[in-house]
């Protein structure tokens, strides 16, 4: 959950593209001239994430009980009766308009649910944020054309839509002139980029285009992607392209092909395999996170099991690892369910094991040399995505670092002589 801001708060639960769009409706709101309002951006993707939101509406609502409380987001598409039969609630939107100017200059006061299912045809603008004055993420995708049996996402947020390539160039340029160092691309099913623009552009055209036609920007990274949509465009601009940073966040759901046929995955266990090693061929010092599910209904403990050895057999340095939650309207909600001690049980071995490897990759790091992106708080990043102890570096920098240590989850630098 991210923090509060000032005259405009903005609250996200879920995922990296929430973060930005929060952001996004925040300016906006401030740019039509609103005030004394909290935005909370909700997640559906579990039940946990949805009773989080309601709990942290009640609590705004006792901290700030003259502020106005608008509720959208994934949870406010997908049960809007939820949060609009909640007295703290003043206004619930949809996530099908949440960013647009015009919604933020409307004062309306009934609920704003839009079918998010008819909006394939328009053009999706373009979302931007910022974290730690550091990094920008650029929100260039959204939707699901997919409908795996687990996920509720795609009722929240409709088919997959596209940001037109040289709207994002532009902003990605622009970005760069401003000093940021590193930018980030993110949607919802950021490998399907570009299937519904003319030309169907896709994912790693938009990465060679970026690239080529911004060279003073120093990192291009990308959010979590589906394993079997890679293109070859994708893949040769992450054998060639340096200024493309070595990480990517997987999503993989499960090891057992049972399993994942129950999800209604695409790929199958040897595709994920297949492709960690191709890519590590292609570009030795990639690193690999992953989603993981825990507990998914039917699974046995082989079937399990082969989920917890993906970790090793994938080369897997940092998870997130979510206990199966069964949301209302998915398939997967029929299904006969595991023990809720099982589910734990499974989820925490799955910790456990992505925490040892995350330790034993950082032990690899030690003694070499880095290039970190610094941030907030004495932190920073590698190209790979491992977190640093920098000390007291200026926020923003690239710097060259030794490695000396690491804690198991975090590297530790030398203090350098020179800042660049």
């Amino acid at each position: 959950m991210s923090a509060p801001a000032a005259n405009v708060e903005a609250i996200s639960f879920g995922c990296r593209l929430n973060l930005v769009e929060a952001e996004t409706m925040r300016r906006e709101a401030l740019a039509q001239g609103r005030g004394n309002l909290v935005i909370v951006n909700t997640c559906a993707v579990t039940a946990e994430a949805v009773r989080q939101a309601g709990q942290t509406i009640r609590r705004l609502k006792r901290e700030y009980p003259g502020k106005e409380i608008i509720v959208t987001g994934c949870a406010a598409q997908t049960d809007p009766q939820r949060f609009s039969a909640m007295p703290e609630v003043a206004r619930v939107l949809g996530n099908v308009d949440k960013t647009l100017p015009a919604t933020w200059l409307s004062r309306t006061q009934n609920r704003v649910i839009p079918d998010i299912m008819a909006r394939r045809d328009e053009a999706l603008p373009l979302v931007e944020g910022v974290e730690d004055h550091t990094r920008a993420f650029l929100g260039v995708q959204t939707g699901c054309d997919h409908r795996c049996t687990f996920c509720i996402i795609p009722f929240g947020r409709g088919p997959s839509r596209s940001v037109a390539q040289e709207e994002i160039v532009a902003a990605a340029a622009r970005l760069t002139a401003q000093g940021f160092r590193e930018i980030v691309l993110t949607g919802v099913d950021l490998t399907s980029y570009g299937r519904d623009l003319r030309g169907r552009p896709g994912l790693g055209l938009l990465v060679k285009a970026i690239l080529r036609s911004v060279p003073d920007l120093p990192r291009l990274r990308l959010s979590s992607i589906d394993c079997i949509e890679i293109d070859e465009d994708l893949r040769e601009a992450i054998a060639r392209e340096r200024r493309l940073m070595p990480h990517l966040h997987l999503s993989l759901q499960a090891g057992h092909d049972v399993t994942l046929k129950r999800m209604n995955r695409r790929h199958r266990r040897g595709d994920a395999v297949e492709l960690c090693a191709e890519l590590r061929r292609l570009r030795p010092d990639i690193s690999f996170g992953a989603d993981l599910i825990a507990g998914f209904p039917g699974e046995t403990e082989d079937m399990f099991q082969a989920t917890l050895d993906l970790i090793a057999d994938c080369g897997l340095t940092y998870l997130h690892v979510f206990p199966f939650s069964a949301r209302p309207g998915t398939p997967a909600a029929k299904m006969s369910a595991l023990p809720k001690a099982v589910v734990k049980e499974r989820a925490k071995r799955l910790r456990e094991a992505g925490d040892a490897a995350l330790a034993s990759h950082l032990d690899d790091h030690v003694g070499q040399r880095f290039t970190i992106l610094t941030e907030r708080g004495g932190l920073g990043h590698t190209e790979d995505f491992s977190q640093v102890h920098t000390g007291d570096a200026s926020v923003g920098l690239l710097i060259e670092r030794d490695i000396i240590a690491s804690d198991g989850k975090k590297l530790i630098a030398a203090q350098a002589k020179s800042q660049t």
